[in-house]
């Protein structure tokens, strides 16, 4: 038996120290590309020196949430009531920073809070990947990409050449984006700006330079100055009419296919809007505007776009959604997914310690555990699992 395993293994094995060799030759080349493209040698030796191939960051390129995650979840953790809380807080301490970069870019100060609430957690969460590594993982195995994983890399090189960052900043989230509110090195480059007057643009460190140039990428992307960003609808029973954020139509066209505010008003006005339904027509409505294309550029997903103009919402005041999602197993907050990870500790479960991110672990626990009490499985971290096990 240990003969055929041994025999059977033999190919990966073999392959594995060519893999290692080929990814080493590759950050060679990442070195000369630096240096070539004007980043002291002394950097890019320092930043590259050590880098080993990570499956963990493949594997994570190849899934994003914004994607792959119902609505209701990806929304129910972004936009829990804590998060609602923290932000009006946070927006208290820094009012003086807001106002300012309002004033300056003419952005609505809650959107920007809201990208900085969701992007990094206010700054709490910014990653913990090393971008040189992380970079050179996805310029050397990322597949077709690779030209543009390079371009980062020396990007970020190029900051700490210059002053702005030192290597030990070069910390953010597997794909490069780092800062209080996640640019990736080349959007650093180009809009990065120096709020708050010392010389450096440091979107790790300091507040009022990550939201100044969180406002200025807005206001690149096409942002209007005292212009909404959405509002709820409803649409039609059966509607079957047009539908996306980029086929808009007047608020008085949209009035005249049916469809009204979630609070029954109708619409009026010449102002352009399209029409989401993520959730298809039993679900809630949006009609996005020009604002919420801009909000939409920052990462180029609706649900994404979605979640910050509803925590932007939330934190001036306006209600959740009034039109509930069309399921029966609704999401949880991210106090109930930690919740919910004690649960599976106590009901045997080797998840790890409970941090509230759903992975993999947690996930297979969560699917045998559904099996336990009569679910189908699904590794989705839902009510009716949490109310199964106990929850509150």
């Amino acid at each position: 038996m240990r003969t055929a395993l041994f025999v059977a293994l033999l190919p990966l094995l073999s392959a594995m120290p060519a893999a290692a060799e080929s990814f080493s030759a590759c950050v060679g080349g990442l070195k000369q590309a630096a240096v070539k493209a004007g980043v002291g040698r002394a950097v890019a030796a320092r930043a590259l020196d050590g880098a080993r191939a990570d499956e963990k960051i493949i594997r994570l390129s190849r899934s994003q949430p914004e994607f792959k995650t119902p609505i209701w979840d990806y929304l129910g953790f972004l936009v829990d009531e804590e998060r609602i809380e923290q932000g009006i807080a946070m927006m208290r301490r820094y009012d003086r920073v807001l106002r300012a970069a309002e004033a300056r870019f003419g952005v609505d100060r809650y959107v920007i809070a809201a990208v900085w609430g969701v992007e990094s957690n206010f700054g709490q969460d910014a990653g913990d990947n090393f971008l040189p590594h992380a970079l050179a993982n996805l310029a050397c195995q990322g597949g077709r990409r690779t030209a543009f994983w390079r371009g980062e890399l020396i990007a970020a090189l190029k900051l700490v050449d210059r002053g702005d960052l030192s290597l030990d900043q070069l910390y953010g989230s597997w794909a490069g984006a780092f800062g209080q509110t996640q640019f990736i090195p080349s959007t650093y480059q180009r809009l990065a700006v120096d709020f708050d007057g010392d010389g450096r643009r440091d979107l790790v460190n300091s507040v009022a330079d990550a939201l100044a140039s969180t406002a200025n990428y807005l206001r690149r992307a096409g942002w209007k100055p005292g212009e909404s960003w959405m509002i709820e609808v409803k649409v039609p029973h059966g509607y079957s009419g047009p539908k996306g954020r980029t086929r808009k139509a007047s608020l008085s066209t949209w009035s005249q296919r049916g469809v009204v505010r979630a609070d029954g008003a109708a619409l009026a006005g010449g102002a352009e809007a399209g029409l989401l339904l993520p959730a298809g027509p039993r679900g809630p409505g949006f009609l996005v505007f020009r604002n919420f294309d801009a909000i939409y550029a920052y990462n180029q997903a609706e649900s994404y776009a979605l979640a910050i103009s509803h925590l932007a919402d939330r934190m001036a005041g306006y209600p959740a959604f009034r039109t509930p999602w069309p399921t029966d197993d609704p999401p949880l907050s991210r106090a109930e997914r930690l919740e919910l990870q004690k649960l599976l500790i106590r009901a045997g479960y080797d998840i790890g310690e409970p941090d509230g991110k759903v992975g993999p672990l947690t996930r297979a626990a969560i699917e045998d555990a559904e099996r336990r009490v009569g679910m189908k499985p699904s590794g989705r971290p839902g009510m009716k699992i949490f109310r199964a096990l106990g929850g509150r």
